[in-house]
């Protein structure tokens, strides 16, 4: 056997194998483990030249793998402020007029994450107004569905008088004519961001389209370091591979440019984002996408959709009528007849389907249209996904698994979760519906396979912070079902059950010979750490490739 480049020793090592769960140590020859085994079989393929780590007694695990997130503008949301659910108007006003003052040249105050509810019953921008009345400002909801702004960011934009909007997209408008401020989805919040110069970042996610102007030099190498940042910081998390969940050319051309100036440092997949006013003839760039990246560090091979909105906003879609609301289920994006054609069709050119849905409804229609791909396919294997799945009919949980589809879930939306209030969630859901939401164990128990992330920076990417969700998750009260996974069960839905749903599982996601060199040192013992303590615990190292990502000294 060769010498190792590099050897873990001192470790815990959880390899994620069945037939080979523990080791002591890992050696690392290239991008590829040479070896997993005891501390004495690793030793003897050292040499004189072998990097040795020493992990302190820290966990060894596979590199997690994000399933879902947002690179590029999560890269650039890390400049703005960042409110962290806060609910105190008082308070909020001192935070955002404080970051007002220190950035002066800004065109737009946008701040991240303020609770829902702290608008009360008040139109959004009359407390905005009170808050910084001469300059554009906008506050950008936690799941990235709701913008609130300002007077001056609404009429700068050029939608305080209104937009016409697709279904499911609204500009809110008050009985004076004017915008209220709250704006639902990007058709209506993409003016007002792009005041920002956020509208680059934004296009794989509002539209699937390019960049049009195309950025000048200057431009784009803004927007390369926003996406290096993203890496970095996703790597200083113990993140070895991500899946994007927004997608263009121009987005992988800068990752592209970042591995050839030798800093990608992170492993990436990005889809086609198709929306609904394309043509079906546009899926030919989701082609173009997967000929041009289809390597081990950078890839496409899918094409994402967007079935509805989010529960917290009214425009998930959902099978029954909203609590107070007597008639209204919001729509979905897609009709019945075009979603189970289009997927039928990408079925066939051999790509992956990823859906977000949220709501029941777009559910049922996303398995329907599933269902139709197989019924004119046959069962091509590809495993597609459905992303959040945070409400589900009961009679839809068993169709996943025979459908060979990855759920994909955010453990830190669970409402309790993470920081995240219970409310306007719950009542947004209705009590009668709770055991059918945020239902993991129950897709588990019927066949489906799980992948787990963040969406980041709708949550924080913090992996250890998605265990932590994952395995002490509280039943909203009596009666409502046990939804917590295990803490080896949460590992394996940011490792190997990452790489099920894309299919790289002979490559990655475990530790074994042969696979690579993607590894996360802890700082601790995980399993003798509590559950409710697992958020606190710290990234020694990322190696991603056999190259160092992140190193806490």
């Amino acid at each position: 056997m060769p010498q190792a480049d590099r050897i873990i020793t001192n470790a815990k090592v959880l390899t994620m194998e069945p037939d080979a769960p523990r080791a002591e140590a890992v050696a690392m020859a290239g991008e590829r483990i040479l070896a997993v085994g005891s501390t004495a079989e690793i030793e003897a393929l050292a040499g004189p030249g072998t990097d040795r780590i020493d992990a302190q007694g820290g966990t060894v695990l596979p590199g997690f793998i994000e399933s879902h997130l947002h690179l590029f503008i999560g890269g650039a949301e890390l400049m703005n402020l960042q409110l962290d659910n806060l609910a105190d108007p008082d308070r909020m006003r001192d935070l955002i007029r404080d970051f007002a003052a220190a950035h002066p040249d800004r065109p737009l105050i946008t701040c991240q994450a303020p609770d829902y509810g702290v608008f009360g019953d008040r139109a959004p921008k009359a407390l905005l107004d009170e808050i910084l009345p001469d300059r554009p400002l906008a506050l950008v909801g936690h799941d990235h569905h709701t913008v609130w702004a300002n007077t001056a960011a609404l009429d700068a934009a050029g939608v305080l008088y209104g937009r016409e909007t697709a279904p499911g997209h609204e500009v809110v408008m008050g009985e004076d004519g004017l915008a209220t401020g709250a704006l639902y989805e990007p058709e209506a919040y993409a003016p007002v961001l792009a005041l920002g110069g956020q509208a680059r970042m934004m296009e794989g996610l509002n539209t699937g389209g390019e960049p049009d102007p195309a950025p000048t030099a200057a431009e784009r190498e803004e927007d390369l370091a926003h996406m290096k940042r993203g890496l970095d910081h996703v790597a200083r998390h113990g993140i070895t591979s991500i899946v994007n969940m927004d997608g263009n050319l121009y987005t992988l051309e800068l990752l592209d440019e970042l591995r050839r100036r030798g800093e990608l440092n992170v492993r990436v997949r990005v889809p086609f984002h198709f929306v609904p006013d394309m043509d079906e003839s546009e899926l030919s760039r989701a082609e173009e996408m997967t000929a041009r990246w289809n390597d081990e560090w950078l890839a496409s091979g899918f094409v994402k959709f967007f079935m509805d909105g989010v529960i917290d906003s009214r425009t998930a879609f959902v099978h029954n009528d909203y609590p107070g609301q007597p008639g209204f289920r919001s729509t979905g994006r897609f009709e019945a007849e075009r979603f189970a054609a289009l997927a039928t069709k990408i079925d066939a050119m051999g790509l992956q389907i990823a859906v977000h849905s949220i709501g029941d409804a777009a559910t049922t229609r996303v398995l329907d249209g599933f269902e139709a791909a197989r019924r004119a396919n046959g069962d091509s294997g590809i495993r597609h996904r459905i992303e959040h799945l945070e409400l589900v009919a009961p009679g839809d949980f068993a169709r996943l698994g025979p459908l060979g589809i990855t759920a994909s879930i955010q453990p830190p939306h669970a409402p309790g979760c993470a920081g995240l209030p219970l409310e306007p969630t719950l009542t947004n859901i209705g009590r009668d519906r709770w055991e059918d939401a945020f239902a993991w164990q129950r897709l588990a128990d019927n066949g489906a396979h799980i992948a787990l992330a963040s969406d980041w920076p709708v949550s924080p990417v913090s992996i250890l912070l998605g265990l932590e969700s994952a395995t002490t998750r509280a039943a909203w009260t009596d009666g409502v079902p046990d939804q917590r996974f295990t803490l080896e069960a949460a590992l394996r839905g940011y490792t190997i059950g990452g790489a099920y749903a894309e299919h790289t599982e002979a490559i990655k996601g475990s530790l074994a010979p042969g696979k690579l060199a993607d590894i996360v040192i802890l700082d601790g013992d995980i399993e003798a750490t509590a559950p409710t303590a697992l958020s606190e615990m710290g990234i020694r190292m990322t190696i991603c490739g056999g190259r160092t990502s992140y190193s806490a000294t």
